[in-house]
């Protein structure tokens, strides 16, 4: 946008009659006219005006004040939208946890952790070789009280409650449905392990063939992802923090084009119209012209073209 201000500037202050000013007033005839719009200077203009410092020297055509004054507007847009940016993204208070994995809890003893209690969560960490989770489990048997609950209910108020004081430990499939409901929760990490699930059916059972093949089929065609997406995220009430999510994530995003796209279409339409103008300035002072010397417009049409 610089570059292409500051060269149709330099060419439309080459093309008008208005910016080709008398040097000395003595003299109303001079052989050779000069103009303050170089191309070096009208990069200097552009810059100064990107800077909000200004120049030595202004435009005296309306084609080049058209220029200059949406030059101006746009430079002002878009130095508004980044300082206010920067100042949101500067003053926006961030939920940054200082937990982000298992090993960072196992780090710490100020936020206690627990688990369903005789889950499969806490059989996995009781029966674990990992060192770390090891430590964890110990961590989770000494702590005083308890942090094992009787029900997965009861570990979701407790971290509720707690303030974040206290994580509760579960199966990802679980945190997922709690989350999409209850909008003060949020997932941290990874999983820990992965285990499948399974249907329980008696030994040599006639329908375990078929069954599995089912279930292999709704996998294959994504059936069973639409069926976790309708009950864990459309219906009983999930998927009710998804705008405060987007909200809450749209305060860090950094200020792109779909931002300030309409600044540039205002621009590229005001340096249209600075080029009508500058077309008819031009016919318009070359008629007049034409008119006061007395000779035909044809002839002095090229005359009035300057470039030096």
């Amino acid at each position: 946008a610089y570059l292409g201000v500051s060269v149709l500037l330099f060419i439309l202050a080459r093309f008008t009659p208005y910016e080709w000013p008398v040097p000395n007033p003595c003299d109303p005839h001079p052989e050779k006219l000069q103009t303050q719009f170089t191309l070096m200077n009208c990069l200097w203009f552009a810059i100064g005006s990107l800077m909000q410092q200004g120049c030595d020297f202004l435009p005296k055509a309306v084609s080049t004040r058209m220029v200059a004054g949406m030059w101006w507007f746009f430079t002002l847009i878009m130095i508004s939208s980044y300082t206010a940016n920067l100042a949101a993204f500067l003053t926006v208070e961030r939920m940054d946890s200082p937990i982000e994995s298992a090993e960072d809890l196992a780090k710490q003893t100020k936020i206690k952790y627990g688990a369903l209690r005789g889950g499969s969560t806490a059989a996995f960490f009781r029966d674990s070789n990992f060192s770390t989770y090891q430590r964890m489990w110990s961590f989770m048997e000494a702590s005083r009280p308890s942090v094992f609950t009787a029900s997965n209910i009861e570990g979701v108020e407790r971290v509720v409650k707690g303030k974040g004081s206290y994580a509760f430990l579960m199966e990802s499939t679980s945190i997922e449905y709690v989350i999409e409901r209850n909008c003060e929760l949020t997932q941290v990490g990874g999983m820990l392990d992965s285990k499948g699930y399974g249907i329980a059916m008696p030994p040599n059972s006639p329908f375990r063939t078929a069954i599995s093949g089912a279930v292999l089929k709704l996998q294959e065609e994504g059936k069973l992802h639409i069926l976790k997406t309708r009950w864990w995220k459309e219906k009983r009430g999930g998927g009710s923090c998804r705008d405060d999510t987007s909200k809450s994530s749209s305060t860090a995003n950094e200020l792109g084009l779909a931002n300030v796209g309409g600044v540039f279409v205002v621009l590229m339409g005001g340096m249209g119209v600075a080029c009508v103008i500058a077309v008819c300035e031009f016919v318009w002072k070359s008629r007049k012209v034409a008119v006061e010397e007395r000779e035909p417009y044809q002839k002095k049409h090229p005359k009035e073209c300057r470039f030096e």
